[in-house]
């Protein structure tokens, strides 16, 4: 009963996006709202922007409308919404542009075009995406066309909204012979726009060149009406059904552009340049309509060699949609499409998709010249991580020197086709970092196109995502032995910088048992320090560093906690870690647990279920195979 109630609500919803009137009353809604008749590409931007925009401390910007299935690729899209959606709102020459997306496969062209095209559908639901037509058009085109030319001025003097492009032949015929010429009479109805139902959003894609005709995109004539109407280049004898009809006041995706016929591309030079396109024995007819293609760098480069392809290629906006670089975004990748499909019930250990992501990242990133950066400290430095020896200038040299990293690599469709092998192969309802990194390393033996060379790198890649991911369980048990883990970080560290602040002052310190006056603690600062490298010579200026941070962090009224200083929070980890190494090699190692060990393990695969995400099948593997690593 309360899905029949949702039906109903849906379609009193629909019927009161209904509205139809008259030419006049449709003129008192652009007086009201003049966004009812703006441009196609006005609308799309509008679309985006309405999602809303996130600016960082940097200035960069996040456009929400893409953040729940795009990952990774904010600087690409900030530069798409700027550069040509922003400017072609504004009317500038970027609209009379074809915006070709190019980029590696599965890398979210598809997606970003699916995107516009859903969400002009559910935007031109909503009051501000509200567009409307001429009842009957078959290419529903804006009814201010319905104005001539001589009184086109007036209107946008007198209502400040530009008229752009002529009545198209079907209405032109049947203001004469329906509505005598009174455009005041002339229906105009409320438009949703609708792929499905061919409504302002279209999509082309070539087929077999010799079968294909030029039908499909401007329409063709209906022979059966010929002899009725008298002439093929009467109006009611012409079908405006191909997409370029279909997708008016919209957009269009041209899938495949590049690989379609010459003669299908020709008719984009006039529609991108002058706003129309010619179709049948009939004048040329206008459309207010984006279109957007795709294409690989391997087919761009091959179009562009082509002299005879210049006249189309400066008609062109080229996008590069390079993978993502950024670890942390290639998980959500992974994590939406899992969860997609109907594998949601087997649960992933922690860790599992980050290790997948380590190995498709150190695939797209190339060898800096730079001294100490090696593949992994670029993908952490890329990942917002903190290295020592580098700052945010560093990162962007880096960028600047392999401008084309993410335009090549393992795609993220390969590695979830490799996750979903393990998901379907594994026994229990659980797989691990593990079971990952062997189905990859499984699919790289079953692939025969790949080379020697290109194997034993990605295999050499898989060993440092193994060594990553070894790394993390280490920590990860370690973290789980120790007993209150924030507390003993926390009073570590309150311990180490009581210490240090009376080394750098000159002052004694109070014992907390006896309560007399003593020297700092040398032996514990040097325990914490040496964790991290900090040799005798670089404590002092180290110590400094902690006490200006601490400084700094007063002054904005904030506290300085564990983590507040990334390398004083490795070295705290790190001693604690050391300290209760043995007990955890001890522990997790022991073939036959004795009472006390037993009781221990029980307590960290607790910790590790409640606290880290872990099922008790993988934190009983991750104990295994810990043990083994600290035995090596």
């Amino acid at each position: 009963m309360d899905f029949l109630n949702r039906l109903t609500a849906y379609r009193a919803q629909e019927e009161k996006l209904r509205w139809e009137g008259t030419f006049l009353d449709y003129l008192e809604v652009v007086r009201s709202n003049p966004k009812v008749a703006q441009t196609s590409h006005s609308r799309i931007y509008d679309m985006i922007a309405s999602a809303g925009i996130k600016t960082d401390e940097a200035g960069r910007k996040e456009y929400l409308f893409f953040s729940n299935e795009l990952f990774g690729l904010n600087d690409s899209i900030e530069r798409l919404v700027e550069e040509y959606f922003h400017s072609a709102a504004r009317r500038l020459d970027v609209r009379k542009r074809i915006l070709l997306l190019m980029g590696p496969v599965s890398g979210g062209k598809s997606t970003l075009v699916t995107m516009l095209k859903k969400g002009l559908e559910r935007y031109s639901r909503t009051e501000d995406g509200a567009l409307y037509a001429i009842k009957g058009c078959p290419m529903h085109e804006e009814p201010l066309h319905l104005i001539p030319d001589e009184l086109r001025g007036d209107f946008e003097k007198e209502i400040g909204v530009r008229i752009e492009g002529n009545l198209c032949p079907h209405c032109r015929m049947r203001l004469q012979t329906e509505w005598g010429g009174q455009i005041e009479s002339v229906p105009v109805e409320r438009i949703l726009l609708s792929e499905d139902e061919r409504v302002g959003v279209g999509t082309f894609s070539p087929s077999d060149p010799k079968s294909q005709d030029i039908a499909d995109l401007t329409g063709s004539i209906d022979f059966s009406t010929i002899a009725e109407f008298g002439s093929e280049s009467d109006p009611r004898a012409y079908r405006f059904d191909g997409e370029l009809n279909k997708a008016n006041r919209g957009l269009m995706e041209f899938q495949e552009m590049l690989k379609c016929d010459e003669k299908f591309l020709w008719h984009l030079l006039s529609l991108t340049q002058e706003g129309n396109f010619k179709a049948g024995r009939f004048a040329l007819i206008s459309a207010d309509e984006m279109i957007v293609a795709h294409t690989n760098e391997t087919e761009y480069k091959s179009f562009i060699a082509n002299k005879k392809n210049e006249a189309l290629q400066s008609r062109m906006i080229v996008m590069p949609i390079p993978y993502n670089l950024k670890v942390s975004e290639e998980v959500k990748i992974y994590e939406k499409l899992v969860k997609q499909s109907d594998m949601r019930h087997v649960h992933i250990a922690p860790h599992a998709l980050k290790t997948a992501s380590f190995f498709s990242i150190l695939t797209r990133l190339k060898e800096s010249k730079k001294n100490g950066v090696d593949l992994l400290k670029k993908l952490k430095l890329y990942d917002g991580a903190t290295v020592e020896g580098f700052k945010d200038k560093d990162i962007q040299e880096l960028r600047t020197e392999s401008p084309d990293e993410g335009m090549f690599g393992v795609d993220p469709r390969y590695v979830i086709n490799r996750i979903s092998s393990a998901l379907i192969r594994r026994d229990t309802n659980c797989i691990n970092a593990l079971d990952v990194l062997r189905a990859i390393k499984e699919g790289l033996d079953q692939h025969a196109s790949i080379t020697k060379e290109d194997k034993e790198r990605l295999m050499n890649y898989i060993g440092i995502a193994r060594k990553e991911y070894d790394e993390e369980a280490k920590k990860e048990v370690q973290k789980a032995f120790v007993y209150s883990y924030e507390e003993s970080a926390k009073t570590l560290l309150e311990n180490y910088l009581d210490n240090v602040e009376a080394y750098c002052n000159w002052q004694k310190i109070k014992d907390p048992i006896t309560g007399e006056e003593v020297d700092p603690d040398e032996k514990l600062m040097r325990s914490i320090e040496e964790q991290i490298g900090i040799s005798e010579n670089a404590k002092k200026a180290f110590r400094e560093e902690i006490l200006i941070r601490i400084s700094t962090y007063a002054r904005k009224g904030r506290k300085f906690e564990y983590n507040s200083h990334e390398r004083l929070r490795e070295a705290i980890e790190k001693k604690l870690f050391a300290d209760l190494k043995d007990v955890v090699k001890i522990t997790t190692s022991s073939k036959t647990p004795d009472a006390q060990q037993l009781r221990k393990i029980n307590e960290v695969t607790s910790r590790l279920i409640d606290e880290h995400g872990y099922c008790p099948v993988c934190a009983n593997e991750l104990l295994r195979y810990t043990g083994s690593l600290l035995n090596r």
